[in-house]
C-alpha cells in the first residue's frame, strides 16, 4: 500500500503537520511537579454530584501543585447536546468552588491553548488522522449499516467476540484501487485504527487510584473520525490532552474498558501518555447492599439538590472532602479553622472501589460548618435562599436584619455551639416564631392538666420582670415550680420521681411553647429578651386562654 498516496486522497486539504501544531501549542512554562488537568464534559445538561467530584479531585491535584485546571467541552455528539448546557455547568460549578484557569467559558474561550470545544477543533483532528494513515496506522472503512448488521449475526452465530477486527476488518486491507473507487463513488466512510493488539496478550498499568491493573491487549480497529469528519471520543480526547499539554486525566472508571485501546492510540500518535486517575462510582446504601447512585432513583445525585434542600456550599465542599480522602475528618478535627484548600489532598487516597453517600453524614457536617459561622453570615446565606425559595420567608427577615441577626447569633460562638441547622431551609423553623405571622403553638403535653400548666404560666406572669438577668429569671421560673408543687431540685427529682407531679424542666417546658409555640427553641431567657416584655406576655396569655 502507498500510504502517502492513500492520505493524499483521504486528506487532501490537510497542509498543516504535526510539527507546525506543536510548535503552536509549546510544552508549558511551570514548575517541575505542576499538575495540568482538566475536565471535559459532554454538553448534556445534567449536572451531578459525580461532576463535582471529578472537579473537585481535578481541582486540588492542579492547585495544590501550582499547575492548571481548565474547562475542555467535549460536543462531538451533536445529537446529545443540549443548549446551554456549558452555561448550566460552569455555574454549577463555580458556585461549588470551582473555577477553571482556562478554557470554555459562558462568553467564549479564554487561554491558550483553545479552541476548547472540540467541533472547533475539526481541522487539528484531521492532520493527526493523515499522520497515522501515513503511519500505516489507520485506514478508510465504507462499510455500511447492512455490512455491520451481517457482521455481528456472523459472530453471534459462532459465538465470536462481537466487532471490527481480524477477518471481520473488511476494509482493513483493500488495495488502494478499491479505496479509491468507493471514494470517487461517494460513498460515504469512516477512518478506523489499525490495531496491532492481541487478546492473547496483557500488560500491567499502574493507575493512580487503582494500582497496578492487569490489561488485555486492543484488538478492535476502532473508528477514528465518523463520516462527516468529526472525531469520537477517544481520538479527539487523545489529541487535545497532547495539545493542551495535560499531564493527568482524571475521570471515572467506567472508562477502564478503553484504556488499552487509549494507550495504543498515545503510542501510536508518539504522544506522552498521561497519567490515569479512575474515580470509583458514587454509591448509596439500598436495604443492605451497595448500588450506584442513580438519576433515575436519586435525587441527591443532582447537584441542583443541594442548592435547593439549602446545603451551604461550604458544607457541600466539606461533605465530598470527606467521601475523597479519609483522612480529612482528623485533619478537620486538628484544624478546626483552616481552609479547606489547605488540606494535603492525594489522589492516591481515593477509595478504589468508591465512594459510600451518606445523607445523614452531610447533614452532620453541615451542621458543623453552619455552627462555626458568624451570625451575619448566617443571615447573608439564609436569606439569599429564602429570597429564592421562600419569599415570604425573605421579606420577613428583610424587614430588621439587625433583629434576625441577633436572634441567629443565640447560642453562637463558644467551644459547644447550638447545632440546630443543617440547611437554610432549617432556619424558617428554627426561628419561625420570632415573627407572628409564623408562629404557630404545637399544644401543651398531654401528660400535665391544663389547669396546672396554667397556673404555672399565671405564675410566672405575676413575677416576670423584664429587667431581671438569666439567674434571676431562672431563679424566679424555680419559684414557680415550687409553687405548683414541682420538684424545683432535678436532683431531688432523678432520685424520686413518683414524689412529684413535674419538676422545673416541665416549667420551663410550658413557658417554652408559650412563648415560642415549640418544645424546641433557642435559650429561652434569651428568646424573650428579643421577643420584648409585651409579646412575650401577650403570647404567654393567648396560651392561657387557648388551655
Amino acid at each position: 500500500m502507498d500510504y502517502s498516496a492513500l492520505a493524499s486522497l483521504l486528506f487532501p486539504n490537510v497542509s498543516e503537520t504535526p510539527d507546525t501544531l506543536e510548535a503552536r501549542y509549546p510544552v508549558r512554562s511551570l514548575p517541575q511537579g505542576a499538575v495540568v488537568t482538566r475536565m471535559a464534559p459532554s454538553p448534556t445538561g445534567f449536572v451531578h454530584l459525580g461532576n463535582l467530584v471529578q472537579g473537585l479531585v481535578a481541582e486540588r491535584m492542579a492547585h495544590q501543585s501550582g499547575g492548571v485546571l481548565f474547562l475542555r467541552v467535549e460536543d462531538t455528539d451533536a445529537k446529545r447536546e443540549v443548549p446551554g448546557a456549558v452555561e448550566v455547568l460552569i455555574d454549577s460549578l463555580r458556585h461549588y468552588g470551582i473555577c477553571f484557569d482556562e478554557g470554555a467559558t459562558v462568553d467564549g474561550d479564554f487561554g491558550s491553548y483553545g479552541p476548547y470545544r472540540q467541533r472547533q477543533r475539526a481541522a487539528l483532528y484531521h492532520v493527526y488522522a493523515k499522520k497515522l494513515v501515513l503511519q500505516g496506522e489507520a485506514y478508510p472503512c465504507f462499510c455500511t449499516e447492512a455490512d455491520l448488521t451481517a457482521m455481528r449475526e456472523q459472530q453471534e452465530r459462532e459465538k465470536r467476540n462481537y466487532g471490527y477486527y481480524g477477518e471481520f476488518a473488511l476494509w482493513r486491507d483493500r488495495p488502494l484501487e478499491d479505496i479509491k473507487a468507493a471514494i470517487d463513488a461517494g460513498t460515504p466512510w469512516v477512518l478506523r485504527f489499525r490495531s496491532s493488539g492481541s487478546q492473547e496478550n496483557k500488560f500491567t498499568y499502574m493507575d493512580l487510584v487503582k494500582g497496578a491493573l492487569t490489561i488485555t491487549e486492543n484488538d478492535m480497529d476502532q473508528v477514528l473520525l465518523k463520516s462527516d469528519g468529526i472525531p469520537t471520543y477517544h481520538f479527539a480526547h487523545a489529541v487535545d490532552d497532547h495539545l493542551m499539554r495535560t499531564t493527568h486525566v482524571v475521570r471515572g472508571d467506567e472508562w477502564l474498558p478503553s484504556l488499552p485501546f487509549h494507550l495504543q492510540l498515545f503510542r501510536a500518535l508518539g504522544f506522552a501518555i498521561p497519567k490515569y486517575v479512575h474515580i470509583g462510582p458514587l454509591m448509596k446504601m439500598d436495604g443492605v447492599s451497595k448500588r450506584k447512585l442513580s438519576k433515575r432513583k436519586d435525587p441527591e445525585l443532582a447537584l441542583t439538590f443541594y442548592k435547593a434542600a439549602g446545603f451551604p456550599v461550604s458544607a457541600v465542599y466539606e461533605y465530598v472532602m470527606t467521601l475523597l480522602n479519609s483522612n480529612y475528618e482528623d485533619w478537620r478535627r486538628a484544624n478546626p479553622a483552616a481552609p479547606a484548600s489547605s488540606f494535603p489532598f492525594s489522589c492516591k487516597k481515593l477509595n478504589p472501589a468508591g465512594a459510600l453517600f451518606d445523607y445523614a453524614k452531610l447533614c452532620d457536617v453541615s451542621k458543623n460548618v453552619i455552627a462555626q459561622m458568624q451570625a451575619a453570615d448566617v443571615y447573608a446565606q439564609a436569606l439569599a435562599y429564602a429570597r429564592e425559595f421562600d419569599p415570604d420567608f425573605a421579606a420577613a427577615l428583610e424587614r430588621d436584619a439587625a433583629f434576625a441577626t441577633a436572634v441567629l447569633a443565640i447560642g453562637r460562638g463558644g467551644k459547644k455551639p447550638r447545632k440546630d441547622l443543617a440547611t437554610w431551609k432549617d432556619v424558617r423553623p428554627y426561628m419561625g416564631f420570632f415573627y407572628d405571622e409564623f408562629f404557630v403553638n404545637e399544644g401543651f403535653p398531654a401528660a400535665f392538666e391544663p389547669t396546672l400548666i396554667r397556673a404555672a404560666l399565671a405564675a410566672f406572669l405575676e413575677s416576670f420582670d423584664f429587667a431581671d438577668d438569666a439567674a434571676t429569671w431562672f431563679d424566679k421560673v424555680k419559684h414557680v415550680t415550687e409553687k405548683i408543687g414541682f420538684a424545683a431540685d432535678m436532683k431531688a427529682y432523678k432520685a424520686d420521681p413518683a414524689a412529684f407531679p413535674g419538676s422545673v424542666a416541665d416549667v420551663s417546658g410550658f413557658l417554652r411553647i408559650a412563648v415560642t409555640g415549640k418544645s424546641n427553641s433557642p435559650d429561652l431567657y434569651t428568646v424573650m429578651q428579643l421577643l420584648g416584655y409585651d409579646k412575650t406576655a401577650a403570647r404567654i396569655r393567648a396560651a392561657m386562654e387557648a388551655l
